[in-house]
Protein backbone atom coordinates (compact mmCIF):
# COMPACT_ATOMS: atom_id res chain seq x y z
CA UNK A 1 0.00 0.00 0.00
CA UNK A 2 1.43 3.55 -0.67
CA UNK A 3 2.77 5.79 2.12
CA UNK A 4 -0.36 7.73 2.84
CA UNK A 5 1.85 10.46 4.27
CA UNK A 6 2.78 10.86 0.40
CA UNK A 7 0.01 9.55 -1.39
CA UNK A 8 -3.91 10.00 -1.05
CA UNK A 9 -6.60 8.54 -2.34
CA UNK A 10 -8.98 11.57 -4.13
CA UNK A 11 -12.19 10.82 -3.27
CA UNK A 12 -14.96 11.32 -6.41
CA UNK A 13 -11.91 11.24 -8.26
CA UNK A 14 -11.21 8.09 -7.16
CA UNK A 15 -7.09 8.37 -8.70
CA UNK A 16 -4.12 8.27 -6.08
CA UNK A 17 -2.70 11.40 -6.06
CA UNK A 18 1.13 12.41 -4.89
CA UNK A 19 0.27 14.98 -1.97
CA UNK A 20 2.71 17.57 -3.98
CA UNK A 21 0.78 18.78 -6.62
CA UNK A 22 2.35 21.15 -9.43
CA UNK A 23 1.48 24.16 -10.59
CA UNK A 24 2.32 25.33 -13.93
CA UNK A 25 2.41 28.78 -13.95
CA UNK A 26 4.76 30.02 -12.43
CA UNK A 27 8.05 29.95 -13.79
CA UNK A 28 9.48 26.37 -14.62
CA UNK A 29 10.26 25.35 -18.16
CA UNK A 30 8.58 22.94 -20.66
CA UNK A 31 11.52 20.83 -19.64
CA UNK A 32 11.45 21.31 -16.51
CA UNK A 33 7.74 19.90 -16.44
CA UNK A 34 8.54 17.04 -18.48
CA UNK A 35 10.92 16.18 -15.97
CA UNK A 36 8.67 16.45 -13.44
CA UNK A 37 6.17 14.38 -15.30
CA UNK A 38 7.89 11.72 -16.41
CA UNK A 39 10.85 11.06 -13.61
CA UNK A 40 8.78 12.00 -10.64
CA UNK A 41 5.91 10.60 -8.44
CA UNK A 42 3.97 14.54 -9.03
CA UNK A 43 0.78 13.62 -10.93
CA UNK A 44 -1.20 16.31 -9.67
CA UNK A 45 -1.97 19.19 -12.22
CA UNK A 46 -3.04 22.52 -11.78
CA UNK A 47 -3.45 23.25 -15.54
CA UNK A 48 -5.54 26.07 -17.61
CA UNK A 49 -5.11 27.06 -21.65
CA UNK A 50 -3.40 29.92 -20.43
CA UNK A 51 -0.53 28.17 -19.31
CA UNK A 52 0.82 27.73 -23.01
CA UNK A 53 4.23 26.78 -22.19
CA UNK A 54 3.28 24.10 -20.00
CA UNK A 55 0.83 22.36 -22.33
CA UNK A 56 2.86 20.34 -24.73
CA UNK A 57 4.62 18.47 -21.89
CA UNK A 58 0.99 17.64 -20.49
CA UNK A 59 -0.42 16.67 -23.27
CA UNK A 60 3.01 14.42 -23.97
CA UNK A 61 2.20 13.22 -20.42
CA UNK A 62 -1.18 12.17 -21.23
CA UNK A 63 -0.43 10.36 -24.65
CA UNK A 64 1.96 8.50 -22.45
CA UNK A 65 -0.05 7.45 -19.15
CA UNK A 66 -3.56 9.12 -19.51
CA UNK A 67 -4.60 6.76 -15.80
CA UNK A 68 -1.34 8.12 -13.81
CA UNK A 69 -2.48 11.72 -13.70
CA UNK A 70 -5.36 14.26 -12.31
CA UNK A 71 -5.87 17.05 -14.16
CA UNK A 72 -7.46 19.73 -12.77
CA UNK A 73 -8.67 22.48 -15.18
CA UNK A 74 -11.39 25.33 -15.45
CA UNK A 75 -12.45 28.47 -16.84
CA UNK A 76 -10.07 31.81 -15.24
CA UNK A 77 -13.19 34.31 -15.92
CA UNK A 78 -16.59 33.96 -14.99
CA UNK A 79 -19.25 32.38 -17.59
CA UNK A 80 -22.31 30.73 -17.92
CA UNK A 81 -23.55 26.94 -18.34
CA UNK A 82 -23.56 27.38 -21.52
CA UNK A 83 -19.54 28.77 -21.61
CA UNK A 84 -18.35 25.97 -18.51
CA UNK A 85 -19.23 22.97 -21.81
CA UNK A 86 -17.37 25.23 -24.48
CA UNK A 87 -14.33 25.45 -21.64
CA UNK A 88 -14.14 21.50 -21.29
CA UNK A 89 -14.75 20.69 -25.21
CA UNK A 90 -11.90 23.00 -25.96
CA UNK A 91 -9.54 21.73 -22.84
CA UNK A 92 -10.16 18.30 -24.19
CA UNK A 93 -9.19 18.90 -27.37
CA UNK A 94 -6.16 20.82 -26.44
CA UNK A 95 -5.03 18.46 -24.08
CA UNK A 96 -5.93 15.45 -26.59
CA UNK A 97 -8.17 13.47 -23.80
CA UNK A 98 -11.62 12.75 -23.26
CA UNK A 99 -11.58 13.11 -19.70
CA UNK A 100 -10.87 16.25 -17.25
CA UNK A 101 -10.20 14.58 -13.30
CA UNK A 102 -11.36 18.14 -11.91
CA UNK A 103 -13.49 20.94 -13.65
CA UNK A 104 -13.25 23.91 -11.47
CA UNK A 105 -14.93 27.00 -10.96
CA UNK A 106 -11.85 29.62 -10.05
CA UNK A 107 -11.82 32.04 -7.20
CA UNK A 108 -15.68 31.63 -6.05
CA UNK A 109 -17.52 34.72 -5.56
CA UNK A 110 -15.04 37.15 -7.37
CA UNK A 111 -14.16 35.78 -10.63
CA UNK A 112 -17.03 32.95 -11.18
CA UNK A 113 -20.29 32.48 -9.88
CA UNK A 114 -22.14 29.31 -8.06
CA UNK A 115 -25.37 29.72 -9.63
CA UNK A 116 -28.29 26.86 -10.21
CA UNK A 117 -27.08 27.17 -14.30
CA UNK A 118 -23.66 26.58 -13.86
CA UNK A 119 -23.62 23.80 -11.07
CA UNK A 120 -26.35 21.87 -12.77
CA UNK A 121 -24.31 22.13 -15.96
CA UNK A 122 -21.40 21.26 -13.87
CA UNK A 123 -23.30 17.88 -13.04
CA UNK A 124 -24.29 17.33 -16.13
CA UNK A 125 -20.74 17.42 -18.01
CA UNK A 126 -19.74 14.83 -14.78
CA UNK A 127 -23.02 12.45 -15.55
CA UNK A 128 -21.57 12.48 -19.50
CA UNK A 129 -18.53 11.23 -18.10
CA UNK A 130 -16.52 14.20 -19.70
CA UNK A 131 -15.15 15.49 -16.24
CA UNK A 132 -14.54 12.73 -13.07
CA UNK A 133 -14.74 15.32 -10.37
CA UNK A 134 -16.20 19.13 -9.41
CA UNK A 135 -13.86 21.43 -7.52
CA UNK A 136 -13.72 25.21 -6.89
CA UNK A 137 -11.06 27.46 -5.59
CA UNK A 138 -12.04 30.16 -2.75
CA UNK A 139 -10.71 32.18 -0.30
CA UNK A 140 -14.31 33.13 1.74
CA UNK A 141 -13.55 30.49 4.09
CA UNK A 142 -17.24 30.57 5.53
CA UNK A 143 -18.83 29.81 2.38
CA UNK A 144 -16.08 27.26 2.22
CA UNK A 145 -17.38 25.30 5.05
CA UNK A 146 -20.83 25.61 4.01
CA UNK A 147 -19.40 24.12 0.56
CA UNK A 148 -17.92 21.68 2.02
CA UNK A 149 -20.73 20.42 4.68
CA UNK A 150 -23.63 20.34 1.69
CA UNK A 151 -22.63 20.52 -1.76
CA UNK A 152 -21.99 18.23 -5.04
CA UNK A 153 -18.18 19.65 -4.88
CA UNK A 154 -15.42 16.89 -4.96
CA UNK A 155 -12.48 18.98 -4.42
CA UNK A 156 -12.16 22.41 -2.43
CA UNK A 157 -8.96 24.53 -3.40
CA UNK A 158 -7.92 26.53 -0.79
CA UNK A 159 -5.82 29.14 0.64
CA UNK A 160 -3.36 27.34 3.78
CA UNK A 161 -0.58 28.49 5.02
CA UNK A 162 0.99 28.78 8.80
CA UNK A 163 0.37 32.92 8.25
CA UNK A 164 -3.33 32.16 6.89
CA UNK A 165 -4.40 28.97 8.90
CA UNK A 166 -7.80 29.87 9.31
CA UNK A 167 -8.75 26.96 7.54
CA UNK A 168 -8.20 24.71 10.58
CA UNK A 169 -11.45 26.37 12.08
CA UNK A 170 -13.65 27.43 9.76
CA UNK A 171 -13.47 24.79 6.83
CA UNK A 172 -11.35 21.19 7.93
CA UNK A 173 -14.00 20.64 10.55
CA UNK A 174 -16.29 20.22 7.54
CA UNK A 175 -14.39 18.09 5.34
CA UNK A 176 -15.81 14.16 5.26
CA UNK A 177 -12.33 12.72 4.05
CA UNK A 178 -13.83 10.19 1.94
CA UNK A 179 -16.19 13.05 0.25
CA UNK A 180 -14.34 15.69 -0.32
CA UNK A 181 -10.58 16.73 -0.83
CA UNK A 182 -8.55 19.71 -0.27
CA UNK A 183 -6.24 21.07 -2.51
CA UNK A 184 -4.20 24.04 -0.64
CA UNK A 185 -2.66 26.83 -2.40
CA UNK A 186 -0.38 29.82 -1.46
CA UNK A 187 1.80 27.70 1.35
CA UNK A 188 4.49 29.77 1.25
CA UNK A 189 2.03 33.35 1.40
CA UNK A 190 3.39 34.28 -1.85
CA UNK A 191 6.64 33.95 -0.18
CA UNK A 192 6.16 35.90 2.37
CA UNK A 193 7.13 33.14 4.45
CA UNK A 194 10.64 32.81 3.16
CA UNK A 195 11.87 36.06 4.16
CA UNK A 196 13.03 37.16 7.35
CA UNK A 197 10.02 39.72 9.48
CA UNK A 198 11.67 42.69 11.32
CA UNK A 199 10.66 40.86 14.47
CA UNK A 200 11.65 37.79 14.48
CA UNK A 201 15.34 35.96 15.23
CA UNK A 202 15.16 32.77 15.08
CA UNK A 203 15.40 30.35 11.94
CA UNK A 204 13.77 31.19 8.71
CA UNK A 205 11.65 28.31 6.72
CA UNK A 206 12.57 27.35 3.45
CA UNK A 207 10.09 26.54 1.01
CA UNK A 208 9.75 22.56 1.16
CA UNK A 209 9.05 23.08 5.35
CA UNK A 210 5.85 25.53 4.09
CA UNK A 211 4.59 22.60 2.23
CA UNK A 212 4.88 20.18 5.01
CA UNK A 213 3.10 22.69 7.38
CA UNK A 214 0.15 21.74 4.82
CA UNK A 215 0.85 18.29 4.75
CA UNK A 216 0.79 18.12 8.48
CA UNK A 217 -2.40 18.29 8.35
CA UNK A 218 -4.19 15.20 7.48
CA UNK A 219 -7.47 16.89 6.18
CA UNK A 220 -5.36 18.18 3.17
CA UNK A 221 -4.65 15.83 0.41
CA UNK A 222 -2.82 18.12 -2.16
CA UNK A 223 -0.45 21.08 -1.61
CA UNK A 224 0.38 22.70 -5.06
CA UNK A 225 4.02 24.03 -5.75
CA UNK A 226 4.71 26.28 -8.25
CA UNK A 227 8.54 26.31 -8.73
CA UNK A 228 10.37 28.73 -11.12
CA UNK A 229 12.98 25.91 -11.52
CA UNK A 230 13.75 21.87 -12.06
CA UNK A 231 16.02 22.75 -8.90
CA UNK A 232 13.54 24.50 -7.07
CA UNK A 233 10.87 21.19 -7.29
CA UNK A 234 13.90 18.77 -6.68
CA UNK A 235 14.48 20.09 -3.36
CA UNK A 236 10.21 20.84 -2.43
CA UNK A 237 10.04 16.70 -3.08
CA UNK A 238 13.05 16.37 -1.33
CA UNK A 239 11.60 18.17 2.01
CA UNK A 240 8.51 17.03 1.34
CA UNK A 241 9.54 13.08 1.49
CA UNK A 242 10.79 13.79 4.96
CA UNK A 243 7.33 13.90 6.19
CA UNK A 244 5.02 15.61 8.54
CA UNK A 245 6.66 18.20 10.84
CA UNK A 246 7.37 17.55 14.47
CA UNK A 247 5.03 19.11 17.30
CA UNK A 248 8.29 21.00 18.80
CA UNK A 249 8.19 22.29 13.73
CA UNK A 250 4.52 22.96 13.81
CA UNK A 251 4.88 25.21 16.60
CA UNK A 252 7.58 27.26 15.73
CA UNK A 253 6.23 27.29 12.08
CA UNK A 254 2.39 28.53 13.80
CA UNK A 255 4.64 30.95 15.81
CA UNK A 256 6.07 32.72 12.73
CA UNK A 257 3.35 32.52 10.85
CA UNK A 258 1.64 34.66 13.07
CA UNK A 259 4.74 37.22 13.32
CA UNK A 260 4.59 37.36 9.31
CA UNK A 261 0.74 37.96 9.37
CA UNK A 262 0.96 40.39 11.92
Amino acid sequence: MPDDTLFRTLPGINKLAFRLGLACNYGIDESGIDWALSETEINYLFWTPRMGRATPAVRRALRRDRDRFVVATGPTVAVTGRGLRRFVERALQVLGTDQLDVLQMHWLGVASRWGEGTVSEMEALRAEGKVRGLGVSIHNRKRAGKLAADSPLDVLMIRYNAAHPGAEQDIFPHVEPDRRAIVAYTATSWRRLLKRPRKWKGEIPDAATCYRFCLTNPTVSVVLTGPKTREQLQANLDGVKRGPLSEDEMKWMREFGAVVHG
